[in-house]
């Protein structure tokens, strides 16, 4: 797998937010900063599934999945747990967004070593703060490439 370079001018961020409303703030948010770009938003585990296996699009090969906890069909974790066993998309960065401070959900969380748990009600006015942590994210971490088989 190979690394994306620090120097990579935006980060390329795959949404996956049943929520329209957190879903356009998070768009907004991110295109205001031009820190990162939202290369696909997706409504659920099923289709965020598809779109990263390739089967319904091209993902980037460098990206950052920010993935909502509660959604419908397939929820996050179940998403990430796909993933995690998945050996093509197994070393995906993800950081989950939710609503829910619940243990139990961050620690199920933290057993798919997402690379955050975030809370979205401390994600900042317009999820600001949360752009400033992908900001920072992006300039120290060398992200995995993704290779996708078509």
């Amino acid at each position: 797998m190979r690394r994306a370079s620090r120097s990579q001018a935006t980060l390329d961020i795959i949404l996956v937010e049943d929520d329209d409303a957190d879903a356009k703030a998070v768009h907004r948010a991110l295109e205001k900063s031009q820190v990162a770009k939202p290369a696909a938003r997706l409504t659920d585990g099923v289709e965020a599934l598809a779109y990263l296996r390739g089967e319904t699009g091209t993902p980037p090969s460098h990206y950052v999945l920010l993935v909502d906890l509660n959604m419908p069909r397939m929820n996050g974790l179940e998403l990430l747990a796909e993933i995690r066993r998945d050996s093509r998309l197994h070393g995906a960065v993800a950081f989950l967004l939710t609503t829910s401070a619940d243990f139990g959900d961050i620690a199920a969380a933290d057993e798919q070593n997402v690379a955050g748990y975030i809370v979205k009600e401390n994600a900042g006015t317009g999820f600001a703060d949360l752009v400033g942590t992908l900001d920072h994210y992006r300039r120290l971490v060398e992200l995995p490439r993704i290779e996708v088989r078509h």
